[in-house]
């Protein structure tokens, strides 16, 4: 799914300069269901898109570190990384680090 969905960006991005048509939302939550580090790959507006890194985190952890800023500080999301994958406590937002739930999970892992 992942080389699928690189392939399509590579076709519409040679198609439409616009990142914005190379990847539908639905191809990127199927990408991220698939493969959280599908992130890395998706336009910075699916990146900021906090469905889309809520299911990648959920698959992967660290996908956390390709989400966009203001998501990276959205508790709700840091947990489901940090509980999943706890050095994905490396890419959450300063203030959630004083959040000592939020510290708590990432070292059970």
């Amino acid at each position: 799914c992942l080389a699928e969905l690189r392939t399509r960006a590579r076709t519409r991005r040679a198609e439409s300069p616009s990142m914005e048509a190379a990847v539908g939302r639905e191809d990127a939550l199927a990408a991220v269901r698939k493969r959280g580090r599908a992130l890395r790959f998706l336009p910075p507006e699916l990146q900021a898109d906090r469905e889309v890194v809520l299911e990648a985190v959920r698959q992967y952890g660290g996908a956390l570190e390709y989400a966009a800023a203001e998501i990276r500080a959205d508790r709700e999301v840091v947990l489901e990384a940090v509980r999943k994958y706890g050095g994905a406590l490396a890419f959450v937002a300063a203030e959630l680090l004083a959040d000592r739930e939020v510290v708590l999970e990432a070292v059970r892992q």
